[in-house]
């Protein structure tokens, strides 16, 4: 990379995730191996196939927004708004302090806020058009959470949204770091999903691939001789990104660079192409201006469905050779976040890296035909500088992203 061209680090966190809620919480739990998947209890999933999710625990809006918010946002974007303030907190940054047009907002999204446009959407056919909220115009769309984030903080620069299920939480990631190159000095970025509703959970449920097992530590089973499909969840991370000459200015704390990004998309089937998640990694590796070898643990996507767990296992194995390198899919315990996944899996490895320790791919029983080096049973220690997220989106989309210590 030409040194002309700016670092780009992340100086702040903000999660929200099944198994904790702030950064603390949520890594002191990942460290344990605790299991946030359990039974739906945002609304009665008893007539559905698919009864698990991981859910965000003790979450209370009002302990953190004011009325006027709540009353026009979704659950998932007031997941996101106190997020994004424990970010902002974390990487000691006042908005208002700041020239407004040198901060930008870019996140990822797949559902947009499901749960409130299912309510107005009853208010209409049970009560008319009268009783609908004017606020569902936004309240609903893919775009509210950068919105939201932006018109609280005061944000007026470059912001936008990414729309590629999971996958779009690197996209976006990569999306800021462009921005910062072209001379922004902090994007707020990530994503915070949610849409644990019979709204949302018909629509995931359409996929096809969601597990019907009823045992919270027995369904969502990635590289595993039992995998049958994922456990969705909601939550992810916001993160706080920012040239290397920023926050050296603000003599912030740095926990890493998002070093390099990769991304493609699969031919469509029978067409007789090779998919192209190896393609995604090489870029990915190649931005980073990282060969294989330096890569210290590979953070993978996990689909848990047979067929793609062995496209992804051949990818990795094709660019680092048969337990060629530590793999692991910490999202066993949080289940899928959707477009919050990856932004939590990059908030996780940079983690990783300040604590020296890869977390376990919790309750897999590894399937040894993977050829796969999977991190199961208990965390594994060793100095951490390179790694690689890995993130696939429904109909093709396939993302990779390197994150590297930086010092």
């Amino acid at each position: 990379m030409s040194s002309s061209i700016p670092k780009v680090v992340v100086t702040g966190l903000g999660i929200a995730a099944p198994n904790g809620l702030g950064t603390e919480d949520y890594w002191a739990a990942t460290r344990a191996g605790k299991n946030g998947i359990g039974r739906i209890t945002r609304f009665d999933p008893s007539r559905y196939p698919s009864r698990l999710a991981g859910e965000v625990p003790g979450f209370t809006a009002s302990e953190h927004l004011p009325s006027r918010l709540t009353a026009q946002t979704d659950h998932m974007t007031r997941l996101a708004l106190v997020a994004t303030d424990w970010a902002l907190a974390d990487a000691g940054v006042t908005p208002a302090a700041l020239p407004e047009y040198s901060m930008g907002v870019v996140t990822a999204s797949s559902s947009g806020g499901f749960e409130f446009g299912q309510g107005e959407l009853q208010k209409l056919w049970s009560q008319g058009s009268q009783y609908v909220s004017a606020y569902q115009s936004f309240a609903w769309f893919y775009a509210v959470n950068s919105g939201q984030i932006s018109i609280r903080n005061g944000m007026k620069g470059p912001s936008g949204v990414v729309v590629s299920d999971q996958a779009g939480g690197l996209d976006a990631l990569a999306h800021a770091r462009r921005q910062i190159r072209k001379g922004t000095d902090l994007i707020v970025s990530g994503s915070i999903d949610a849409s644990i509703c019979p709204w949302g959970w018909v629509a995931q449920l359409a996929s096809g691939r969601l597990s019907t097992s009823e045992e919270p530590g027995r369904a969502y089973l990635p590289f595993d001789t039992a995998a049958a499909g994922h456990v969705p969840g909601e939550g992810g991370a916001i993160l706080i990104l920012e040239s290397d000459a920023s926050a050296a200015r603000r003599d912030a704390r740095v926990y890493g660079e998002i070093a390099g990004y990769g991304a493609t998309f699969d031919p469509a089937p029978g067409t007789g192409r090779p998919p192209g998640l190896r393609k995604a990694i090489e870029l990915a590796l190649a931005d980073a201006g990282v060969d294989a070898g330096d890569v210290d643990v590979v953070f993978a996507d996990g689909a848990a469905i047979p067929g793609l767990d062995r496209a992804e296992a051949d990818a990795i194995n094709d660019v680092f050779g048969p337990h060629g390198v530590p793999v692991t899919v910490p999202k066993t315990m949080t289940g899928r976040l959707c477009s919050g996944a990856a932004p939590l899996d990059v908030a996780t490895a940079l983690l990783a890296i300040a604590d020296g320790v890869v977390p376990a791919t919790t309750n897999v029983d590894p399937d040894a035909s993977y050829d796969l080096d999977l991190v199961t049973g208990r965390p594994r220690a060793g100095e951490l500088r390179t790694i690689l997220v890995i993130a696939r989106g429904h109909a093709g989309f396939n993302s990779a992203a390197v994150v590297r210590a930086t010092t």
